[in-house]
Order: C-alpha cells, then structure tokens, then sequence
C-alpha cells in the first residue's frame, strides 16, 4: 500500500534506481579480469558516449554548446566529473578486491556526512536529534577502527567524494541527465587516450576481444548501467517526496552489505557488527527525525 497522493509510478521507479545501485558489486565482480582502472575508463566512456547520444536525440546537438557556454558551470562539472571518476575507481576496485562490506559503510555513511558538510559550509543547522546521529555515526567508525583493526578508508574515501559531489551539483544550474553527459564528455577524451595507451602497451583487451568478447560487451553495457538509476533517480525525486526518497536510500548499501557477507563470503564478525549496530542506529535516528519533521511540514501545510 502506498500512502494517498503517492505517485506509484515515481515510488517503483526510486526503488528501480536503488536496487541496480545495490546489486552493482555483482556486475563488476563480472568484470573482475579487467583491471579496475580500465573497468572505470570504459565506464565513463561509454556512458558519454550513451548519454550524449540520448540527449542529442531529445534536444539536438546544441545540449552541450549550451553547457560550454556558461564558464563557471563548466567548471563546476570539470569538478564533479573527476570526484565521480574518483568515487567509481575506488569503488570498483574495492568491490574486486574484497571489500564490498567496507563499501557498503561508505554509502550508509554518506547521508550523515552530506548533514556535516551542510553545517560546515552552508551553514545549515542541525536538530537535536540530528546531532545524536552524527554522533553516533562517528562512534561506530571509531569503534570500526580500533576494534576491527583498520581504520575504514575506503569507506570514509567513498563518502566524503560523493558527498562533496552531491555539493557541487547542488549548486550546478543544470538538470541531472544533462549534467552526466557533460560530466562524462569531459572525461571521454582522457579516457579514450588512457585505453587506446593500454591497447599499445600490450595491457588491454578490449579491440582485440583478448577477454573473450562477452566481456567486451559488459564494459559497454557498463556505461548504461551506470547511467540508467541516476535516471531514473532525476525521474523519481520530481514526484515522490524527499522524505520517501531518503528512507528509500538505504536499500542500495543494505543490498551492498547483504551481498558481501552471503555472496562475497567477506567476514562480517561481533566487532565489526556491533560497528556497524552503532551507525545504523545514528541512520534510524536520522531517518526518523527526516520523518517527523516532513510530517510536521504536511500538517502545517494542511493548517
């Protein structure tokens, strides 16, 4: 049952984008005869090259002029283009070699850390309750550190990039789909050169199928992958509240989690979940908070 005046259609389409995001780490695991670095390239690649086809299709070619006509947008993109490069190499990897469970701390981390970042910088304030949350969230990562061993830098490496991505396309007068293709036509020339370096050196495999062709096939799929839930995520934010589309949120990293210990058979040990208790426990306090104060918004709306 979804509650009156709930758009279904957007609610199915945020679940959509959630769940490919949380079922990610078993594409990539796909992919794991590519290096990493390589598997990011063709990432980026290829979703320009998908992208600015479907937004050249929808608008014609001047989509782009438009973006490079405005400096500081341009600048604004080049930033976020090499913060998301960023995010989606350390992901990559991390997810190829082992620690799908760290990343999945990264994205149950990154909703509080985007509230540190809105009291540090644009001084937003933050209730009581949210403080408790924050709180406890930087308890469970020191208690992640000093008890499991290692301090979780993945993690902390994968929030903190979004989250400073989310900042700038915040602030980015752009919409979501137009921004991820010149965000990734700003990488298509460096990652082209970078892959066609590969293919010289002997490194790559991806004109001369040495990864057997199905895997070629998957790196350009990846594009669309990729693509597709930030979509569908611009789609949906329109018509279902934000509300909704924050509870909705925590699918993608519980899935991550999920497929880490029971896919991945990654160690998930007393330590490491009374960790993970800690934060989850600052995120309930975090989401209800979010729910009470939406509702309030409603009555007083309704008054």
């Amino acid at each position: 049952m979804t509650a009156p005046g709930l758009d279904r259609r957007g609610l199915w389409i945020a679940v959509g984008a959630f769940v490919i995001w949380g079922l990610m780490p078993l594409y990539w695991h796909l992919l794991k005869a590519v290096p990493s670095l390589q598997i990011v390239l063709h990432r980026a690649l290829w979703c320009a090259v998908l992208v600015a086809a479907w937004l050249t299709l929808r608008e014609g070619r001047g989509w782009y002029r438009s973006v490079l006509a405005q400096p500081r947008l341009v600048a604004m993109l080049a930033s976020s283009s090499v913060l998301i490069a960023f995010n989606w190499g350390l992901y990559v990897w991390a997810v190829n070699a082992g620690h799908v469970v760290e990343t999945s701390l990264g994205y149950f981390i990154n909703p509080l850390l985007n509230v540190v970042i809105g009291v540090l910088f644009l001084r937003e304030r933050l209730s009581p309750a949210q403080w408790v949350s924050v709180a406890l969230a930087a308890c469970g990562v020191a208690w992640l550190t000093f008890h499991y061993g290692s301090f979780p830098w993945i993690a902390l490496c994968l929030a903190g990039s979004f989250a400073l991505y989310g900042v700038i396309r915040k602030f980015a007068a752009v919409d979501a789909v137009r921004g991820l293709g010149a965000e990734n036509m700003f990488m298509f020339v460096p990652a082209l050169v970078a892959l066609l370096w590969f293919e010289l050196q002997g490194q790559g495999g991806f004109f001369s199928l040495r990864w057997g062709g199905w895997v070629e096939l998957l790196l350009v799929l990846g594009g669309a992958l990729t693509a597709v839930p930030l979509i569908f995520f611009a789609f949906a934010v329109r018509r279902v509240p934000l509300s909704v589309v924050g509870l909705l949120q925590y699918l993608a990293p519980t899935l991550q989690l999920l497929l880490g210990v029971f896919f991945f058979g990654e160690a998930f040990g007393a330590d490491r979940a009374i960790g993970f208790a800690i934060i989850w426990t600052g995120l309930a306090v975090f989401a209800i908070d979010g729910a009470l104060a939406a509702r309030r918004r409603v009555v007083a709306q309704q008054a």
